[in-house]
């Protein structure tokens, strides 16, 4: 177990931790528990007191300590949050400012993809040219939850693909095209970008923002619309 998100250093994980096993205990039962210096573990007690992560009470003019109830690393991490919050409104300024309106990203692997699709959200409709069963097969679980998304944000969906079965898996309005003009490379056309991607073992995404190279891609899911079968 790691407390570090809670802002906890390695010792001080090992110190909190130890005390959750033992219960109120001095510090040498912590040394010998932990394997750290008696030393280490009287500096490293002040500084959890300090953090709210354990008391102690004077028995015989020595300290017992005890552990602080768990749920004061929800807290702990909570004040993490909230004082981050200006420092990254700031950030975001200076990220707005500086994006140029026209990028290239790459993506990789399952958790790159994510990214990719995720962005998708956030735009009233998604177009998708040449859809596969591979994506599906990649990520049933993530695709599940993310149609639910959709739906609840009510972002339109609409799909070109060669593949009868994605339909009903997607619960889109879905076109279809004969099978020998499927591709493994399938197109998601959302407010000014085109996703590129490329599904397989090792997925990657190349994601082009720019107006007028979104704008032709609607266009052409346009005219192939008109073309593929209901």
């Amino acid at each position: 177990m790691d407390l570090k998100d809670a802002g906890l250093t390695e010792n001080e994980n090992k110190v909190y931790l130890a005390l959750l096993d033992l219960g109120s205990s001095l510090a040498g039962r912590i040394s010998r528990k932990t394997g750290l210096h008696r030393r280490t573990v009287y500096d490293v007690t002040e500084t959890l007191i300090q953090k709210g992560f354990l008391s102690y009470i004077l028995e015989n003019n020595r300290r017992v300590f005890t552990a602080s109830d768990p749920n004061h690393v929800i807290v702990a991490i909570e004040e993490k949050k909230n004082l981050l919050i200006p420092f990254v409104a700031e950030l975001h300024k200076k990220f707005s400012s500086s994006k140029n309106k026209e990028q290239t990203n790459f993506y990789r692997g399952k958790n790159g993809l994510k990214i990719v699709f995720e962005n998708q959200l956030k735009y009233k409709d998604i177009f998708i040219l040449g859809a596969n069963r591979e994506a599906y097969n990649s990520m049933p679980y993530y695709f599940k939850w993310f149609n639910e998304r959709r739906k609840q944000k009510r972002v339109k969906l609409r799909v070109i693909t060669s593949d009868k079965s994605i339909g009903p898996k997607i619960l889109a309005e879905t076109r279809y095209l004969p099978e020998k003009y499927s591709s493994p490379m399938v197109l998601n056309i959302y407010g000014n970008s085109v996703a590129m991607i490329l599904w397989g073992k090792n997925p990657f995404a190349i994601v082009v923002e720019q107006e007028e190279f979104a704008s032709s891609y609607r266009k052409y899911f346009e005219l192939m619309w008109k073309v593929a079968k209901k």
